[in-house]
């Protein structure tokens, strides 16, 4: 063999060990990218679970119950607000009027009882046909009773009024409460009801009857 043909078999030998390595790190390296793409995507289909918070009807009650309209508010009802409001202000505005006339009224109640000279305040209520001389005289008992029945009339109505504010605050409370508990409630298109005429299955011995089915179907 010669030296020339020995050379040959040498590169020969060195070029297949190279192609041979290459190869094998390529492989290597394929399996390593494909590996971390398996993972990336294996990571893009992960998904955080979304916690749905639950409407309290407790919340409603609560928030309600510290200022009229916030319970309504935290339900989404904000229509309710000036309805309310609107209401609580005819309540306010007739406490304070009642209120008003019937401390006029018990005062000049009063000073006509106990005919002080220096109070005089039942003049601003004496009929314009009448002189203060006629109501001490002939017209004295009717006078008195008409202060007193005034006085009875604004008292009342209002006590009235006070209990129709403790009213509405009470209502708006119960109102949000209810709202609340039906915030969730879905109606379904599938609920309905059907009212048809059917013949009922006789009894023994008895003649077969007409009557009204009603189905509900959910």
């Amino acid at each position: 063999m010669t030296t020339t043909t020995k050379h040959y078999r040498w590169v020969w030998c060195l070029l297949v060990f190279i192609s041979l390595t290459l190869t094998l790190q390529a492989q290597k390296t394929e399996a390593y990218v494909s590996q971390g793409d398996t993972v990336m995507l294996q990571g893009t289909v992960v998904e955080t679970p979304v916690i749905e918070k639950k409407h309290s009807p407790h919340k409603a009650s609560f928030y309600a119950a510290i200022l009229p309209g916030l319970g309504q508010a935290y339900n989404k009802k904000y229509w309710k607000i000036p309805i309310l409001y609107a209401g609580i202000g005819g309540v306010g505005y007739a406490i304070h009027f009642n209120s008003k006339y019937y401390k006029k009224y018990k005062a000049a109640y009063r000073d006509f009882i106990i005919r002080d000279p220096g109070n005089k305040s039942y003049l601003e209520f004496l009929p314009p046909s009448m002189t203060e001389d006629q109501i001490y005289g002939e017209y004295e008992q009717w006078f008195e009773e008409a202060l007193n029945s005034k006085k009875q009339y604004y008292r009342r109505y209002r006590d009235l009024s006070y209990i129709g504010m403790v009213g509405i605050y009470v209502l708006q409370i119960v109102d949000a409460a209810v709202d609340a508990h039906f915030y969730n409630f879905d109606i379904s298109d599938d609920l309905s009801m059907q009212v048809q005429p059917s013949m009922m299955a006789p009894i023994p011995g008895d003649f077969a009857g007409v009557g009204l089915q009603v189905k509900f179907k959910f």
